[in-house]
């Protein structure tokens, strides 16, 4: 009787794959992340608004605390906390980014094993929630309680940066492809409620041999409005709170990695935006 290639490929061959040897939180930073694009935002955007230089940055969801590290890098003058409650990726994270620097950087950042609704360490400068993350908060009351302890955790001047994405395509069931160096980024919307406009979402990874990484990454959340979110930080206390809108390349017609103050965005399938809520 014939076996299929699972059963007839021996056990060690079969770990052999490009998938069995990746590495997913390096696939995420690669395929998701742009820190230093990131940064270059938040260092600009604070510099038209402030008339001193930020110090103290603080990484909301921090996961590796990639961003933390950019942040370090930058300057010999910039600290850094990174909170998260995922103690096996905050330790991915000191073994792989923060063991990149050098001793004097490392001095400069910490990593805390926090929930972001509880945590208060010292006030920030600048706090950030990027990659959408705090959409896993599902009500309005827990967005707010969100919103007021990073209001609590940032210095009288401080600023809060967050990144939200949307469009017409944003609620439908539908996947993506994107190539990245090496493998095959998949981004799927596996499910959307309109109702509570809760949703599940999955990241997988393909590689040149047909071997996959299914479900690398999973997320239920809710998909939340560009107008709840700003009234909700507003009501948290921030006195300022404004969308910039990614500009337009229009020889490609598409956008041009640009962000500015905006009142006004384009109906497009799929945007991503930053909100910056001023304290």
């Amino acid at each position: 009787m014939p076996t299929g290639p699972d059963e007839a490929t021996p056990m060690r061959l079969r770990r052999n794959t490009l998938a069995d040897q990746a590495d997913r939180h390096y696939l995420y930073q690669e395929s998701v992340q742009d820190t230093e694009s990131e940064i270059d935002f938040v260092e600009e955007t604070w510099a038209e608004l402030r008339d001193r230089p930020a110090e103290l940055l603080r990484e909301d969801f921090c996961g590796t605390a990639n961003t933390a590290c950019e942040w370090v890098r930058r300057d010999p003058a910039h600290h850094a906390i990174g909170v998260d409650l995922d103690a096996a990726v905050l330790e991915w994270g000191r073994q792989n980014n923060i063991a990149q620097l050098d001793a004097e950087q490392q001095s400069r950042i910490q990593l805390l094993q926090e929930n972001v609704l509880e945590t208060l360490p010292e006030l920030a400068d600048i706090v950030l929630a990027m990659n959408f993350s705090y959409f896993l908060f599902p009500t309005r009351a827990a967005m707010l309680d969100y919103f007021r302890n990073v209001y609590d955790g940032l210095t009288d001047d401080g600023i809060f940066f967050l990144d939200a994405y949307g469009g017409y395509d944003a609620p439908r069931e539908i996947e993506e492809e994107r190539e990245c160096d090496g493998f095959t980024y998949i981004w799927q919307q596996a499910s959307f409620n309109p109702i509570d406009s809760m949703m599940d979402c999955c990241i997988h990874y393909e590689f040149p041999d047909g071997s996959r990484i299914d479900k690398a990454f999973t997320y239920r959340w809710r998909l939340w409005t560009l107008p709840e979110l700003t009234e909700l930080l507003s009501e948290a206390g921030f006195r300022d709170v404004t969308v910039y809108w990614e500009g337009t390349d229009e020889a490609k017609n598409e956008g041009n990695g640009v962000y500015e103050p905006a009142d006004v965005g384009d109906a497009d399938p799929g945007w991503v935006c930053y909100i910056v809520a001023e304290r």
